[in-house]
């Protein structure tokens, strides 16, 4: 298993695949077994790196998780296939926004780490999957330090996509129905509860 993540870790290098830090994958992994969670649906496989460091957090988890890059996705399935996680992850190759899950799936953690600029269309698609006291947590809030600075960017796409990361943290900050936190960890890390009020 560690020769597998080390070799992940060098294969994402080598060919420009943002995977999660190692501070921020450490963080996640401590939630999920310190909150008993057993369900995570993530949006954004990559090449499987969190969602098989998830799974591999306590023994009972399961992760379902959502990549719509075709490369991408074969890629993880051969590294679940290959840390023997076939049972324990499962691997759906599809846009998250088009994708139809069924209204009985129900998770305790939902984990947003996808197009950055869809952050808020994701969370409003699938808070309707939120277990009762589930989370919703989403990673590259700080975006490699420039959210915040989006006025200094040169480059217009990145630029736009920083604006967008930054209205998505108002979002986050002004919604009634749940209730954020936020972590200076890895790339910034939020948080986010459904309120008892609003359930």
């Amino acid at each position: 298993m560690k020769e597998l993540i080390v070799e992940m870790e060098k294969y994402a290098k080598e060919h420009n695949i943002p995977i999660m830090q190692k501070e921020g994958i450490a963080f996640l992994m401590k939630y999920i077994k310190a909150n008993n969670v057993l369900n995570v649906l993530e949006i954004g496989s990559a090449i499987g790196y969190s969602a098989i460091l998830m799974a591999s957090s306590s023994l009972n988890v399961k992760v379902t998780t959502i990549e719509k890059n075709e490369e991408n996705y074969m890629e993880c399935l051969k590294n679940v296939k290959k840390c023997g996680f076939d049972k324990k992850v499962n691997v759906v190759f599809q846009d998250a926004l088009e994708v139809n899950l069924s209204e009985e799936n129900k998770y305790d953690l939902i984990f947003i780490d996808a197009a950055k600029g869809q952050n808020q269309k994701f969370f409003e698609k699938f808070k309707y999957f939120l277990a009762p006291h589930g989370v919703i947590i989403t990673d590259n809030l700080k975006f490699h330090g420039y959210v915040g600075k989006s006025d200094e960017i040169e480059s217009k796409n990145l630029r736009q996509l920083v604006k967008k990361i930054e209205q998505y943290i108002e979002f986050l900050n002004n919604n009634e129905e749940y209730t954020t936190k936020f972590y200076d960890i890895g790339d910034g890390i939020s948080i986010s509860v459904k309120n008892e009020q609003s359930a």
